[in-house]
């Protein structure tokens, strides 16, 4: 009997996650039908089923009417079978506080717990990883969640280890998404995972989608600007100081602070490290010269600070999902590389 991958919804849920998944899971079982991909002995593609709470039907975020296949039901789920949270439409701290708050959300949460404990897969992609993190299976691991929503994750989870730089993090029978957008890549990692990366690249050629490794693509430095002068200070100091690398110890002295406190301060407003703010300071500096100005990708490197070429090309890649020169041509700017 093939594995069973279930969908949990709530009222609220993102219409357009709960689609792409059907979308890969129905690609998936063509592809292999079709003798294009050959899985392990003994897998096969999993059975895949839309459930809720209750087993009945649920509102999406789009006010549509969602039809499920029943009620989450934890008997006869076990290893090898997967239970996916899709995006829930939650997008600012008081709509976490509320959706984690409601009987329904609170039930999904033990639900949850309790699979995990039976060895089933848990993973969640966009606010639906707070859920997830709700049934204390994410502590003590690494996870992602969307990315503006990094602080409120950390604050409220400390014990777990956000990554908000990576579209999917997978911490052992734990993965977790990104944005809503992210959950394509969520599915793919799920199926590379549990049947063959093989299957995962030859869905994600025939539905167009590309595989990628980080959401700093997204990340509008606006968003990081913040209240906490210390970390604006720090800001303007590392901006100040692009063409060289900063120790901990020069951004502490920069904002009159000491390196655990500055640490501290930058993880509250942030969710990230003060190194890893001014790595994507610096990143996003040279997304902006790659897409307006024809320097030369080596010029640009040692502008932002990164004397070894070869190092920006691998920083640029973790940081955004793709090489400089991929940026430049997407942007129409002849590259010079």
């Amino acid at each position: 009997m093939p594995a069973k991958l279930l969908q949990l919804v709530f009222d609220g849920v993102a219409d357009g996650p709960v689609g792409i998944a059907l979308d890969i899971v129905a690609a998936a079982a063509r592809v292999v039908r079709a003798g294009l991909v050959d899985l392990p002995c003994g897998r096969q593609v999993p059975r895949h089923r839309i459930v809720s709470v209750t087993g009945g039907p649920v509102r999406t975020a789009a006010g549509r009417t969602l039809a499920v296949d029943g009620a989450l039901a934890l008997r006869g789920l076990g290893a090898g079978d997967v239970l996916v949270l899709p995006g829930l439409g939650m997008a600012t701290p008081r709509e976490i506080d509320a959706g984690l708050a409601r009987p329904d959300i609170a039930r999904g949460v033990e639900l949850v717990a309790r699979a995990a404990a039976r060895g089933v897969l848990v993973a969640a992609s966009c606010s639906a990883t707070f859920v997830l993190a709700a049934s204390r299976v994410l502590e003590g691991r690494q996870a992602t969640t969307t990315w503006w929503l990094g602080p409120t994750f950390a604050r409220r989870f400390p014990r777990v280890i956000l990554r908000t730089d990576r579209m999917v993090v997978a911490a052992g029978n734990v993965f977790t998404a990104g944005t809503a957008f992210a959950h394509a890549d969520l599915m793919l990692a799920l199926l590379a995972h549990t049947l063959s990366p093989s299957l995962a690249h030859a869905v994600a050629n025939l539905l167009l989608l590309d595989e990628r490794a980080s959401q700093a693509r997204y990340m509008v430095m606006d968003h990081f600007r913040s209240s906490d002068p210390v970390v604006r200070e720090l800001e303007r100091f590392i901006t100040a100081n692009l063409a060289r690398q900063v120790t901990l110890r020069e951004m502490a002295r920069a904002t009159a602070t000491s390196p655990r406190t500055l640490a501290r301060r930058v993880a509250t407003a942030l969710a990230t490290t003060p190194q890893q703010f001014a790595q994507r300071l610096r990143i996003a500096q040279a997304v902006h010269l790659l897409e307006t100005t024809r320097r030369p990708v080596d010029d640009i490197a040692a502008h932002v600070g990164y004397a070894d070429p070869a190092a920006f090309r691998r920083v640029f890649r973790r940081e955004t999902g793709e090489t400089p020169l991929a940026r430049r041509t997407r942007s129409l700017v002849p590259d010079s590389e």
